[in-house]
C-alpha cells in the first residue's frame, strides 16, 4: 500500500477496462475476459450491443448482469458515452445543450435509465457530460441548459444514492476542470454531484500536469479514465504511446484515498480490445508499484509495451 499525505496507508488503486474498447465481444465474453486477466471491476458504457437501454426488460437484463458481476467479482461503473445509441446519424446525439427541448429530453431520459440501472447493479458512480455548443446558441444559453436538464438527473441520482460523475470532455461546452467548478457553482455545489477526470485530458488541454490534476480534483472525484495521450491532441492512445508519465499520477491518485474504478478508456480499439486489456493491467500495476516505492520515478517510456504489438488505431479513426 502507498500512504496519503498523512502518512496513513491508502488502499489500493483499482483498475478497469472500458465496456466501450471491446465492443466486438458479447458483454458476458467481455466480463469474463476481464475477471480472467485480473481486472478489479468495468466501467459498462450502455450501449446496443451491451446492456441496451432502450431495448425492452432493461430492469430484469440489468439484474442478470448484476448477478454476473458479483459472480465474478467485478466492480462497476455506468458510462454514458455511446456514440449512436440515440441517435444513428448523430455521434453523441442529441445532447443535453439540443435547442429542441424534445431532443434534451432524450438525453435526459437515457440518464434516468442509468441512474437506476447503476443502483441496481451497485455501481459506484454513473458518468455523463455536457455535449458541444449547437450551431447558433450562445454560452449562456449553452450553460443555462445544462443546468436545468442536469437537475432532474442529479435528483434521481440522490435518491438512488448514486454519484453522477461529470467528465469534462475536449471540444465540449464543460471541457476544463475550471468548467466543472462553473457547474457546480453554477448548480449551489448539490451533493450528488461528482467528476468524472479524463488522465489523458489532463495531458491534452490542462495548464497543470495531470498529478496536478488529481490533486486538485480529489475532493469532488468520484471516477477515473486513464490511457496515454499526447499534449493538444485528444487521440486516446495505448500506454506508452503517448507523452504521459505515469507513476507520479498514479502517486497522486492513491494519496487522495479514491477508492472508485480508475478504468483502462480506449474506445478506438476494439479492433484489438482483448490485447489492449491484456497489455493495459500490467503496465498499471507496474506503474503503482513505482509510484508505492519511489514517489515520482519511472516513465511512461521506460514502461512501454513491447514491439510487435497490432497497430494501435485502425485505419480512418480520428480522435475519440
Amino acid at each position: 500500500m502507498s500512504r496519503n499525505t498523512d502518512g496513513v496507508s491508502a488502499p489500493p488503486l483499482r483498475f478497469g477496462y472500458g465496456t466501450n474498447g471491446l465492443a466486438d465481444l458479447r458483454l458476458d465474453d467481455a466480463l469474463a475476459l476481464l475477471a480472467d486477466l485480473g481486472y478489479d471491476g468495468v466501467g459498462l458504457t450502455l450501449d446496443h450491443m451491451h446492456l441496451d437501454p432502450l431495448a425492452p426488460d432493461l430492469a430484469a437484463r440489468t439484474h442478470r448482469i448484476a448477478r454476473r458481476l458479483e459472480e465474478l467479482g467485478l466492480g462497476v461503473t455506468v458510462e454514458t458515452g455511446a456514440r449512436y445509441v440515440l441517435d444513428p446519424r448523430r455521434k453523441h446525439g442529441p445532447s443535453l445543450l439540443d435547442p429542441d427541448p424534445d431532443d434534451r429530453a432524450r438525453r435526459v431520459d437515457l440518464l434516468l435509465r442509468a441512474v437506476r440501472v447503476a443502483a441496481d447493479l451497485g455501481a459506484h458512480a454513473v458518468h455523463c457530460f455536457s455535449g458541444i455548443v449547437p450551431d447558433g446558441t450562445d454560452e449562456d444559453t449553452a450553460w443555462k441548459r445544462l443546468a436545468e436538464t442536469l437537475t432532474p438527473v442529479l435528483d434521481a441520482a440522490t435518491t438512488a444514492g448514486v454519484p453522477l460523475a461529470v467528465e469534462p470532455e475536449p471540444g465540449h461546452l464543460l471541457a476544463t476542470l475550471a468548467d466543472f467548478h462553473h457547474l457546480r457553482r453554477t448548480l449551489g455545489d448539490p451533493e450528488p454531484l461528482g467528476l468524472t477526470l479524463d488522465i489523458g485530458h489532463c495531458q491534452c488541454l490542462e495548464p497543470l500536469p495531470p498529478a496536478d490534476c488529481v490533486r486538485d480534483a480529489a475532493p469532488w472525484l468520484r471516477h477515473v479514465q486513464i490511457e496515454d495521450m499526447r499534449r493538444g491532441v485528444h487521440e486516446h492512445l495505448p500506454f506508452g504511446d503517448g507523452e504521459i508519465d505515469f507513476p507520479p499520477v498514479l502517486a497522486a491518485l492513491a494519496a487522495t484515498g479514491y477508492q472508485g474504478l480508475t478504468v483502462v478508456e480506449l474506445p478506438r480499439h476494439s479492433h484489438a480490445g482483448p490485447h489492449f486489456a491484456a497489455r493495459s493491467l500490467p503496465f498499471l500495476h507496474t506503474a503503482a508499484r513505482t509510484a508505492a516505492t519511489v514517489t515520482g520515478a519511472g516513465t511512461a517510456s521506460a514502461l512501454a509495451p513491447s514491439p510487435g504489438a497490432p497497430s494501435a488505431t485502425p485505419e480512418g479513426s480520428g480522435t475519440p
